[in-house]
């Protein structure tokens, strides 16, 4: 297991957060690398643990176990955090959400909203092509 955002996954995050604010929207990462631990944490939220289902993926399933994947929010000028995905705080007639998923398709990302099943809206990976089967195997990108 990796222990650290793939360094091309981290290249492709920081030009989305410079290509964001150049569009004057400021994203926050609100996560990246995530142990097993952490992941097996997160998906007890609200199964064993209090508050709302938050993943499906057990350890070892997700691929922000592999440095593989990101989430990210809003970020206000007053330093709140929104998951809001109508918010258009550069008035520009758009979603900044959705400028910023577009923005990260460009850069290779798959994006969490456009699954079938369970919806992640802040969540972005790039798998190098490779399933999180073959990943649990060993191969990496």
């Amino acid at each position: 297991m990796p222990d650290r955002l793939h360094p091309v996954v981290a290249e492709k995050r920081d030009t989305l957060i410079s290509q964001a604010k150049e569009k004057g929207i400021s994203i926050l990462i609100t996560d990246d690398f995530r142990t097993v631990e952490k992941q097996n944490r997160l998906y007890e939220q609200g199964r064993s643990e209090e508050g709302n289902i938050v993943t499906y993926a057990k350890g070892g399933s997700s691929y922000h176990n592999y440095g593989l994947a990101i989430d990210f929010a809003i970020q206000l000028e007053n330093g709140h955090v929104i998951w809001d995905l109508q918010y258009d705080g550069n008035e520009n007639g758009h979603s900044d959400w959705m400028e910023v998923v577009d923005l990260a398709k460009n850069l290779g990302f798959e994006w969490g909203g456009d699954w079938e099943s369970f919806k992640d809206y802040p969540h972005l990976q790039i798998d190098f092509g490779l399933s999180i089967r073959e990943l649990q195997w060993g191969k990496r990108p």
